[in-house]
């Protein structure tokens, strides 16, 4: 499994967001973009999804260009975990973790047995299989995070693409949600990108990283490589 990324450029109207943007992650590669504020991190994970259609240079999956890709397809290959998963009905957890199911099911079909298959085992690769019949509104921050994982577990993807995953968690459940994504992604053999503000997690838990400055790479490899004195002084 291959994702590369190669010359992406995005453009909001009349602002530059992302400028001739290439990297490349592997299978079982947890690849971190960092940068601060408004340096285009979470606008290349959305090109990266085709949520956004980058206007110059392509995505590819196993050398694929996804930009032909329709929803459906995307979402079988593509699990997405988002920045702010905002749940107010209270869908008990296995509910939640069904929907991922959704890409491969018949317009009007319901779930199948492998449907609830992969489910039970989404649910315990995350060790949430004891809150599948709970309301999701009433587990903790560090929970819910687990089962919006366990959401996008259930479609079964190559590619896991987290968005700021961290954000609004205390440090416990940083970690513990941290290392939950970085076990799944070598015993699954998926390529994982996510976004983070955090470098110091970004260091613990990424294999590589990509630090993006005002929408261009400013440095990409190992985070000792990246997570340079000189380089931090002058992105941030």
């Amino acid at each position: 499994m291959n994702l590369r990324i190669k010359g992406v450029g995005f453009r909001y109207d009349s602002r530059k967001a992302l400028e001739a943007v290439t990297c490349e992650a592997l299978t079982g590669e947890v690849l971190g973009i960092i940068g601060p504020n408004g340096a285009g991190k979470t606008t290349l994970l959305r090109c990266i999804n085709n949520t956004l259609k980058p206007q110059v240079g392509v995505v590819l999956i196993n050398g694929e260009d996804v930009s032909g890709w329709d929803r459906r397809r995307i979402a079988r290959h593509m699990g997405l975990v988002p920045q702010s998963a905002v749940i107010t009905f209270p869908f008990t957890v296995l509910e939640v973790v069904l929907m991922g199911r959704h890409p491969h099911q018949p317009l009007f079909g319901g779930e199948s047995e492998r449907d609830l298959e992969v489910v039970r085992e989404a649910l315990r690769l995350t060790d949430t299989l004891r809150f599948a019949t709970r309301p999701v509104t009433e587990l903790s921050g560090g929970e819910r995070q687990r089962v919006i994982i366990a959401r996008a577990l259930a479609q079964e993807p190559d590619t896991l693409l987290l968005d700021e995953p961290t954000l609004h968690l205390d440090l416990n459940h940083q970690l513990e949600v941290l290392g939950l994504v970085r076990r799944l992604t070598r015993e699954r053999g998926l390529v994982t990108v996510m976004t983070s503000h955090d470098l110091n997690l970004a260091a613990r838990y990424c294999d590589r990283l990509l630090m993006l400055e005002q929408g261009r790479v400013y440095a990409v490899g190992a985070p000792e490589e990246v997570l340079t004195p000189a380089n931090i002084r002058q992105v941030y």
